[in-house]
Order: structure tokens, then C-alpha cells, then sequence
């Protein structure tokens, strides 16, 4: 994530005090650490999603009837449409 491009907003989040206190005692970004973790399961999600998409296409894909004419269907249409 480009902080150059992107204009950060605050948000809340609610931790347990013992993993705050833990927290404290790093030297860690923890603004920084989670946007990454957040941007990281974002693109997981989207793959997950997009893996599913591709799952269910080939579920339903099936071959075109014999002497079937897309070039034919559009005409049809286009010719519904027109009038």
C-alpha cells in the first residue's frame, strides 16, 4: 500500500488489554502491521473469489446446440430492438 497515493483515515479497533499490553512492549508500526495484514487478506479474498467464480463457470458451461448461430442471436436482437 502506497501511502503517496491513498489518503489514510483512523479507525478503532477493540483488543483485549493483555494483547494491548504485549503491544506496547514491541518496537513495532502496529498502524503499519496491520494495514499490511488487512491489504494481505484483501488480495487473499479477491483470489478465494475469484478461484470460486472460475469453479461455478465451469459447473455451468456447457457446448452450444448443434447449428447454433451466435452471429444469428445478435441479429435477432438487434432487429427486436430497432423497432
Amino acid at each position: 500500500m502506497s501511502r503517496s497515493k491513498d489518503k489514510l483515515v483512523r479507525t478503532t479497533i477493540t483488543l483485549p488489554a493483555s494483547l494491548k499490553e504485549k503491544m506496547q512492549q514491541t518496537d513495532t508500526n502496529w498502524s503499519e502491521a496491520i494495514r499490511e495484514m488487512i491489504a494481505q487478506r484483501l488480495e487473499e479474498e479477491g483470489q478465494a473469489d475469484m478461484a470460486e467464480a472460475i469453479i461455478l463457470n465451469e459447473r455451468v458451461k456447457r457446448p452450444a446446440p448443434k447449428n447454433w448461430s451466435g452471429l444469428k442471436v445478435i441479429k435477432q436482437w438487434r432487429r427486436r430492438t430497432s423497432s
